[in-house]
């Protein structure tokens, strides 16, 4: 299990949200779960380049930040759920907000990216 070696800096809103958000996969996990896709199965299909451990890690730690929440049916094969919580559901907006900034800047965000991956 991975320990920590430094502490995080949690002195303004800015570090908390990064430190609750912080993963590749985090904010379209949340996006998903809220439009409806709620089996980690349906999950992975929307997100075909992320490893299905990395998607778990990722789920496990919204879920220990009160961001989601997992339900496990008591069948066979088992049948595992993920829900948005109150707490969860207030990041919905402003994950609307980031999404729209990025689709009205969409050509200079993808120019500058482009610009950047040539140069490396």
């Amino acid at each position: 299990m991975y320990e920590r070696k430094i502490i995080p800096n949690l002195n303004c809103g800015l570090d908390l949200i990064g430190e609750v958000l912080y993963g590749k996969w985090k904010i379209r996990l949340l996006w998903f779960i809220h439009q409806g896709h709620q089996r980690p199965s349906e999950l992975q299909r929307k997100i075909p380049d992320a490893s299905r451990r990395v998607l778990n890690i990722q789920l496990k730690e919204l879920e220990d930040h009160d961001l989601v929440s997992k339900i496990i049916y008591p069948v066979v094969p088992p049948k595992v759920e993920y829900s948005l919580t109150e707490f969860g559901k207030t990041l919905i907006p402003v994950i609307s907000a980031i999404g729209e900034w990025g689709d009205a800047n969409e050509e200079h965000l993808r120019e500058v990216i482009l610009k950047r991956l040539n140069l490396e």
